[in-house]
């Protein structure tokens, strides 16, 4: 099997390589090199399973715990950190996320956060926000008192202007109410509309959580897991016309997915059989697919009989 190694690969540090570039970087460079056919046989690991590792292919993989097993032996037999591996390895299949909170919030949102899953950094060299300083209304009102005793003829024009002002507004009130008697006018009230809430398919178990809300007015599929993910749940990913990754994450029972429109979209599902097609509210029939085969994502596949569902 032949290896194009590029220069720049060589030069990069451990921090901009992905888990793929590590594997292979140490494998190939060193006094040591090593075929990938040699340690194949000695993991007893499929080479096919080790070059999908190098190349960040990991759509040909079995079920992710078999990806991250296989990528710690491997780590492990080169001399790598396998827990280095395995954190950027499920970072670029989108498993765990980062966020980064402030000291000032500290443990507590550390805590609530690593509940949900996600690895958090606190951000302590974040800057205290600036308190914004109230004006002096004493010095103020001081500096405006001292103006019009200064300039007093100026603002006794104002102040007589104004009252004149007043009297007459008030003389032109008095003279049209006595003349007439407005009738009253009734005011209709306008409803006020709460906006509706988007029709929702009666689902086969409690929703648990949302993914590509963005989507959720005027999706016209959803997928949700269901009760055959399991504990461990199911690998999904979703793929454009283009064959870029726009969804890849493990979906557990009640977890939903609302597809965007349009044709060309493909889904690779570690667990097949743990997903409901919902199909403008309906309930697609199920879809029979070997592991990691891509599914096209679309209504007339989707509510095909279950036997020629398979792409």
């Amino acid at each position: 099997m032949d290896e194009v190694i590029t220069e720049t690969e060589h030069t990069k540090s451990t921090a901009e390589m992905t888990a793929g570039e590590m594997l292979r970087n140490a494998r190939t460079t060193g006094r040591r090199k090593r075929e990938i056919q040699t340690i194949a046989k000695l993991l007893c690991i499929k080479e096919e399973f080790l070059q999908a590792l190098e190349d960040g292919n990991y759509a040909v993989l079995p079920e992710v715990v078999y990806i991250l097993g296989f990528a710690r032996n491997y780590a492990m037999e080169l001399g790598l950190d396998p827990n280095e591996v395995i954190a950027k390895i499920k970072h670029e299949m989108g498993i765990v996320g980062e966020c980064r909170v402030n000291s000032d919030d500290g443990a507590r949102a550390t805590k609530r956060v690593a509940a949900a899953g996600a690895s958090c950094k606190i951000n302590r060299d974040a800057k205290p926000e600036k308190t914004i300083k109230m004006p002096d209304f004493a010095a103020l009102f001081k500096d405006s008192w001292d103006y019009i005793v200064r300039h007093w003829k100026w603002a006794a024009g104002i102040a007589g202007g104004l009252l004149l002002l007043i009297i007459l507004l008030l003389v032109f009130a008095l003279s049209g109410n006595s003349s007439k008697t407005a009738e009253p006018v009734a005011v209709e009230e306008t409803p006020v509309v709460a906006p509706a809430e988007p029709t929702e398919p009666a689902y086969t178990m409690p929703v648990r959580e949302r993914f590509g809300v963005e989507n959720r007015e005027k999706a016209t599929i959803i997928l949700q897991a269901n009760k055959n993910a399991g504990d461990v749940g199911t690998w999904v990913q979703i793929e454009d016309a283009r064959g870029k990754k726009t969804f890849s994450k493990i979906m557990f029972p009640g977890d939903i997915l609302y597809m965007p429109n349009g044709n060309g979209y493909k889904g690779t599902f570690g667990n097949v059989a743990g997903i409901d097609f919902w199909v403008d509210g309906k309930l697609a029939p199920s879809v029979k697919a070997s592991r990691n085969a891509k599914v096209a994502i679309t209504a007339e596949n989707l509510i095909k009989p279950a036997a020629t569902a398979q792409q």
